[in-house]
C-alpha cells in the first residue's frame, strides 16, 4: 500500500527538482528524503527516480505517480471534510506575507476564540512561497499579493482565490513633517531633498514605488533601502525619512506617522486568500476564510476616501 506521507514527499520533489531542495523545504536531511522515496519505490514496485552521482529526476513511472498523488491527496482531504464535525475543529495552518499577517491576525484570533475546538498556525512567507505551500498541502490557506493587476480565475489549478483588498500606495511622513498638515495630494517633486526610504531593488513593492517616483521626476535617485515594510514604517515614525508604502502596512499600528494621498491614480496590489478546492468544504477552513473576507471589508470601510487627483 502506498504511504500518503511519502506521496506528499514525491510531489514536493516533483516541484523542487532536487532531493536537497526537497529536504530543505520540509526540514529533513537529504538522506532521510532519499530513504523515504526509496521506500515509496518498493511500495509502488517501480523505479520512480532515475538517480546519478550528482542528481535525480523522475522516471516516467514517477511522473505518472505524481499525477495520481495530486488526485489521491485531494480525495483524502475531501473525505476528511465530509466526515468532519459541523463545528470547526482542529488546526488551520495559514501562510501570509508579513504586512498581511499583522493586518489579519486580530480577526483570526477572534475567530479561534469563538470556536473552542479550533487552533491556528500563522506563518509569514514571502513571494510565491505561500501559493506553493497551499498547493503542496503544507498550509490550508495562503494570503498572497499580486502587483500585476491580472485577476486570477476564482478557481485555478485546484486552488480557489478569494479577493480581499486592493492595497494602494500612500505617502508616509513623520507626524511633525512639514507636509503633514496639508490636505491636498502632495507634489512629490517638492520632496526631492528629503531622505527617502524604500524596499530593496527588485522587490515587487519597490518596483511599484519606483513607478511613482519616476512619474514625479525621479525623486529620489538613490533611496535608502531596508528589508521589511514594517521596518521602514518604524524608521519614518522616528523621523529618519519618508516613504511610499502600501496602506496595509499601517495595520502595524505605528501612530507617529501621517498618511498623505499620492497625486493621480496610485499603484496598488491585490490581496487574495487562497485555499485548495478540496479543502474549502472543511468547516475549520471555511470559518477562517469567512473571517478573512469580513476583516477585509472592515479594512476597506476604514480606508479614507482618496481626494480627486
Amino acid at each position: 500500500m502506498l504511504d500518503v506521507h511519502r506521496l506528499r514527499l514525491l510531489r514536493e520533489f516533483a516541484e523542487r527538482g532536487t532531493i536537497a531542495a526537497t529536504a530543505a523545504a520540509l526540514g529533513y536531511t537529504p538522506s532521510a528524503v532519499s530513504q523515504q522515496l526509496a521506500a515509496l519505490e518498493r511500495e509502488a514496485g517501480a523505479a520512480l527516480l532515475d538517480r546519478s552521482a550528482r542528481a535525480a529526476e523522475l522516471t516516467d513511472a514517477g511522473r505518472r505517480l505524481v499525477a495520481h498523488a495530486a488526485e489521491i491527496l485531494a480525495l483524502i482531504e475531501a473525505a476528511e471534510a465530509d466526515l468532519s464535525a459541523q463545528e470547526p475543529v482542529g488546526r488551520v495552518a495559514i501562510s501570509a506575507f508579513p504586512t498581511a499577517a499583522v493586518a489579519f491576525a486580530p480577526a483570526l484570533t477572534r475567530t479561534v476564540r469563538a470556536h473552542e475546538g479550533l487552533t491556528l498556525l500563522l506563518r509569514q512567507t514571502g513571494g510565491s512561497e505561500g501559493l506553493r505551500q497551499v498547493r503542496a498541502g503544507q498550509v490550508d490557506v495562503a494570503i498572497v499579493d499580486d502587483w500585476t493587476g491580472r485577476t486570477p480565475a476564482a478557481q485555478s489549478g485546484g486552488l480557489r482565490f478569494y479577493p480581499l483588498v486592493r492595497d494602494s500606495l500612500v505617502l508616509v511622513v513623520p507626524r511633525r513633517h512639514w507636509v503633514s498638515d496639508q490636505r491636498e495630494p502632495v507634489a512629490l517633486h517638492q520632496l526631492r531633498n528629503e531622505s527617502w526610504l524604500a524596499p530593496p531593488a527588485g522587490e515587487p513593492s519597490r518596483r511599484a514605488v519606483d513607478r511613482v517616483l519616476a512619474r514625479a521626476g525621479g525623486v529620489p535617485e538613490a533611496p535608502w533601502e531596508f528589508e521589511g515594510l514594517a521596518t521602514i514604517l518604524s524608521l519614518v515614525a522616528r523621523g529618519i525619512g519618508i516613504a511610499v508604502l502600501p496602506r496595509l502596512t499601517l495595520a502595524a499600528g505605528e501612530g507617529r506617522v501621517v498618511v498623505r494621498e499620492l497625486p493621480g491614480r496610485s499603484p496598488a496590489r491585490n490581496v487574495y486568500a487562497v485555499a485548495r478546492e478540496s479543502g474549502v468544504r472543511r468547516p475549520s477552513v471555511a470559518v477562517i476564510l469567512a473571517a478573512l473576507t469580513a476583516a477585509a471589508r472592515n479594512l476597506a470601510r476604514h480606508e479614507p476616501a482618496r481626494p480627486p487627483g
